[in-house]
């Protein structure tokens, strides 16, 4: 399936991922917006500067909002969830937003004759690498009712593209950074919020060793590989890794942050976050070998990106740190 002049539905789609997502298939389509802006970083006032069809505030437990924003849809994207810290405290919301909410959004789609179903589910499903890399086939062994609520999620998608009432693929993008990422309050990402300390003159925090890795993906790859697998036939009924390829730990990470902010380098370190996984280390063989999929931005490049243009947008660091809790879950 080529994108050429589709209209696009992009649930989640003024959030981080969802936003870049947004702007890149905007140019080439008629491009929906549905959100319930509970963690969003894009105001529909730019969005329709840019070109955006429709900016459609509601949230996907919604059924009825979720029906009518299908009608004339030919392509859904599927980003919109709840984050993974938010799990440890309200795990029925989790699981209502994250795995309730895909049945919602698949039954509407299935209702409107969507051509095709994209969901973006989580690496969490995984758990923790077993081995050396973690390939699509790596066992299922999440560790937070956030992990649980995403595979659920998968196996509603399989589900009916398996019974033929809706082609879907399943993409799994790992831990995605840069620009406009989540940097306040829960739903602040580790490397945002590492930034902003440190461009404030103070260390980062590391809960845990600092030995668990990730890997780091940044957005622009991200979107580019979530884009491919939405067009590749043979990955129907299927799942497909999106990441750099390369574990990072988190101790390097704020290494790699203080020497990019001129800070010497003392992490202060704290107690592990409940149920964090050791390891995840993506292989994205099958991404290279069905999707001519190739990331061109390393950590190093990346966070140095995301310094400078973090310094060029924020005016007031002082005021934006005060939006980043010591703990966030």
């Amino acid at each position: 399936m080529k994108l050429t002049k589709k209209t696009i539905l992009v649930t989640g789609g003024a959030g981080f991922i969802g936003s870049h997502l947004v702007k890149t298939l905007v140019p080439h389509h008629n491009v929906i917006v549905y959100d319930n802006y509970f963690s969003s970083i894009t105001p529909p006032k730019e969005f329709y500067r840019l070109g955006v069809h429709k900016v459609i505030r509601a949230d996907i437990l919604d059924a009825n909002a979720l029906s009518r924003a299908m009608r004339g849809v030919d392509l859904v994207f599927h980003l919109a969830a709840t984050c993974i810290r938010i799990s440890l405290t309200q795990p029925r919301f989790i699981h209502d937003v994250n795995a309730t909410g895909t049945l919602n959004t698949l039954l509407a789609a299935k209702k409107a004759g969507v051509e095709r179903y994209i969901y973006i589910s989580s690496p969490e499903v995984y758990g923790t690498a077993k081995g050396n890399r973690m390939d699509e086939n790596h066992p299922i062994n999440p560790t937070t009712v956030y992990g649980m609520s995403k595979y659920v999620g998968e196996l509603y998608t399989k589900h009916f593209n398996d019974m033929h009432v809706l082609p879907s693929i399943i993409i799994r993008p790992f831990n995605t950074y840069g620009t406009h990422c989540h940097i306040k309050g829960v739903a602040g990402e580790v490397i945002a919020r590492s930034v902003i300390r440190a461009l404030n003159g103070k260390q980062p925090i590391i809960f845990g060793t600092g030995r668990q890795t990730r890997d780091f993906t940044y957005v622009s790859d991200t979107v580019g590989g979530i884009i491919k697998a939405a067009q590749c036939d043979d990955l129907l009924g299927d799942s497909v890794n999106i990441a750099y390829g390369k574990e990072v730990s988190v101790r390097e990470i704020a290494r790699i942050i203080c020497k990019e902010t001129g800070l010497p380098f003392a992490p202060i370190m704290k107690s592990a976050r409940p149920h964090d996984v050791a390891r995840h280390a993506a292989s994205i063989g099958k991404a290279k070998r069905m999707l001519g999929y190739e990331p061109t931005i390393g950590i190093y490049k990346g966070i140095k990106t995301y310094v400078i243009w973090v310094k060029k947008t924020y005016p007031n660091l002082k005021k934006l740190l005060k939006s980043v809790p010591d703990t966030n879950w």
